[in-house]
């Protein structure tokens, strides 16, 4: 047996940590003797590792104590879901970081250059897809984009086009967004066909997905030159190769805005 500074030591956490992990039921002493000392067993020190892992990962104690009641199938969906949310604060840091250096330089006098988008409209036609809508976190995309993969396959459709991602929301809310997943498919079971737009505000952006945001505000910029136009229908991104089979840098998404005179 080990005492709790003994124990301490070995995990490198500090004994007051240790007595808040006890008091929270998420690592209980073997034994409390009389005097009140906590002796810990060696072997604890495997859930001490997953507790601290854990909490490295981001997650809240009250979420480790959940985290640790899993299967390994169901801890695996939200180590999953929170690499999801990591990449997602990952973006706002550097969003956050980029604006902070543009203020800087333009405060300096010091030209910002950046990647150029080159906004052009174009007809989008109509289109056979199949699609899955849901209010979903943004953190579900993924998934939402899965479960489309395997109703294809389940109903035996053909994809002859990309896949993309409408946004029906009137308001942008990262965690209920109104989103639809679509394939471009020949026509079969579940199909519908999505309505052609008589002009799109369109460009393309290559690179990460991280990095789409420059492509929307692009196609802000034009609109806000452009105020003889206004948008008359769901966003749309088009992605126009396999993520899985695709260096990241060399990936290329279409950004779409129908829009209309007014």
């Amino acid at each position: 047996m080990l005492t709790i500074g003994e124990f301490s030591r070995l995990g490198r956490v500090s004994p007051r940590m240790l007595r808040h992990y006890d008091s929270m039921g998420l690592l209980r002493p073997e034994t409390v003797g009389e005097n009140g000392y906590r002796y810990y067993r060696q072997e604890q020190l495997a859930r001490l590792l997953d507790i601290e892992r854990l909490k490295d990962y981001g997650f809240s104690l009250a979420q480790v104590a959940v985290l640790l009641t899993l299967t390994p199938e169901g801890l695996l969906d939200q180590l999953h879901r929170r690499r999801l949310d990591a990449h997602y604060e990952i973006y706002q840091l550097q969003e956050r970081l980029r604006r902070l250096e543009g203020d800087i330089l333009r405060m300096e006098g010091i030209p910002m250059f950046d990647q150029q988008y080159h906004v052009i409209l174009k007809s989008d036609e109509a289109q056979t897809v199949l699609g899955i809508r849901r209010t979903i976190p943004v953190s579900q995309f993924h998934d939402l984009f899965q479960e489309l993969r395997q109703t294809l396959k389940a109903r035996g459709l053909k994809q002859v086009g990309p896949i993309q991602m409408l946004y029906h929301s009137s308001e942008f809310d990262y965690e209920h967004a109104d989103v639809e997943a679509q394939a471009v498919v020949e026509p079969g079971e579940g199909t519908t066909v999505k309505p052609a737009y008589g002009q799109c505000a369109c460009v393309v952006h290559t690179g990460p997905y991280d990095g789409l945001h420059r492509a929307y505000e692009a196609l802000a910029g034009w609109m806000a030159q452009h105020p003889e136009y206004r948008i008359c229908g769901p966003a749309i991104d088009r992605y126009f190769n396999d993520p899985d089979t695709t260096p990241p840098e060399s990936l290329s998404t279409g950004v779409l805005f129908p829009v209309e005179r007014v």
